[in-house]
């Protein structure tokens, strides 16, 4: 059972992420660099901690939901490299020098739990540029993406092998933060 519940939610990740690039590419998102990029880092860091303390199956829809993501960050890079950072304002710049400095710990401790807990920390402040260019410009985001990746935590929480903080963690964050991303959304559009 747990294993079609793991196939659901990564195929929930694949069809939020396909959608979100098809966005990309016709200039309807507009994805923030540092976020994406701060989440590349995350999420292969709670996919390897996540299996190193067993999340067994439960890992697949992270490991779908990486490799979309670092697509992902690699053409946001384009907003930056034309010239058009104009999503980017200066605090954004200290969000992404915070949650670089936080990866720090995490290189020295090299444990799984600490290094999931340190990096889903880094994940929650990298989410904050992303949510103001949101709540400013709330055309630059869809919400296809947020709500298919709250609903593949869920279903993830329930496909895990072993329940601990290193694979739950991560899930019970980012059903909080893509929900909140959620209701920035519909909440702007009314």
């Amino acid at each position: 059972m747990k294993e079609i519940v793991a196939i659901i939610a990564a195929l929930l990740a694949f069809v939020g992420n396909i959608s979100y690039l098809r966005d990309v590419f016709k200039g309807r998102v507009r994805p923030h660099p540092y976020t994406w990029c701060i989440w590349s880092i995350v999420s292969m860091t709670t996919f390897f901690g996540g299996l190193a303390k067993g999340a067994g199956i439960g890992a697949l829809p992270t490991g779908v939901a990486e490799g979309f993501t670092i697509i992902i960050f690699l053409f946001s890079l384009k907003y930056l490299f034309q010239g058009n950072a104009a999503d980017i304002r200066m605090t954004d710049n200290y969000f992404l020098v915070i949650c670089l400095l936080g990866l720090i710990p995490w290189a020295i401790t090299k444990d799984p739990t600490i290094s999931v807990v340190i990096v889903v920390l880094i994940d929650i402040i990298a989410f904050i540029p992303t949510l103001r260019k949101t709540w400013q410009c709330p055309v630059t985001e869809k919400p296809l993406l947020y709500e298919m990746n709250a609903i593949r935590h869920v279903l993830t929480l329930f496909s895990l092998q072993t329940y601990n903080i290193a694979t739950m963690f991560h899930s019970i964050a980012m059903i909080c933060t893509n929900t909140i991303m959620v209701m920035f959304l519909h909440c702007k559009k009314k």
